[in-house]
């Protein structure tokens, strides 16, 4: 279920993005949006979570972030089905297979070595796109589950530009034993910040497309991180 609610007291982005992390982290919130334009926060949920819990987890009544009921019309359900939510990721990753078969497709046959190159420089390529678009909001949603961003903040930023740097190596087949080490420990690196999140079920979001789709931490996030791994691994056996 969805709710809109009023929540003044936003003066700024970090404003916005602090009401969200906090909202966040709440038990069956699943995703949140919030603009200090219009005062508006809108908040879905697994189940109805109680006005006084969301005002708790934004500092109490004493807070300068108040939020308030809107009128009952701006209630709305909404459930969305599991290829509805992880549409844009599957349109990716369909485009990215389709155009690494091309490529990589010689004497009536795939060359497994230059599909899984492209396949990979498509896929950090798109991401490292995604993340660029909004590195700041990027950054701070990593931060929230990757291991080494809690406790290392400017590493959300330079993520995304390592991201952007393998997806070039790899398209132009640079230094391939290195990037394939890099992509490797990265990415490796990267899961189990997913892992921990997932089995933990906490009702995040997830940064790998950045702050552009509100994505959900789930098992896809995995199998995504996973494929890096697996095939970095294969090709540094396959040389």
């Amino acid at each position: 279920m969805t709710h809109t609610y009023q929540l003044t007291g936003m003066t700024c982005s970090g404003c916005e993005n602090k009401v969200k992390s906090n909202l966040l982290i709440l038990p069956n919130v699943t995703t949140v949006e919030v603009s200090k334009d219009i005062n508006s926060a809108t908040i879905s949920m697994d189940n109805h979570i109680d006005l006084n819990a969301l005002q708790a987890a934004l500092g109490g009544k004493d807070s300068k972030y108040q939020i308030t009921d809107l009128a009952p019309t701006n209630a709305i359900e909404e459930k969305k089905s599991w290829l509805e939510t992880y549409k844009p990721i599957l349109l990716i990753f369909g485009y990215v297979t389709a155009i690494a078969a091309i490529v990589s497709w010689q004497n009536n046959t795939i060359n497994l070595m230059v599909f899984m190159r492209i396949f990979m420089a498509g896929f950090f390529l798109t991401f490292s796109f995604f993340k660029l678009l909004s590195l700041k909001a990027f950054a701070e949603s990593y931060a929230m589950y990757d291991i080494v961003a809690k406790k290392f903040s400017p590493w959300g930023y330079i993520y995304a530009f390592i991201e952007l740097g393998l997806g070039l190596s790899f398209a132009l087949n640079l230094f391939p034993t290195a990037v394939n080490w890099v992509t490797l420990i990265v990415m490796t690196v990267s899961i189990f910040g997913v892992l921990e999140s997932v089995l933990n079920k906490r009702k995040i979001q997830c940064a790998c497309l950045g702050a552009v789709f509100n994505l959900p931490m789930s098992t896809v996030t995995i199998v995504e991180d996973a494929i890096m791994i697996a095939m970095s691994a294969a090709m540094l056996v396959l040389m």
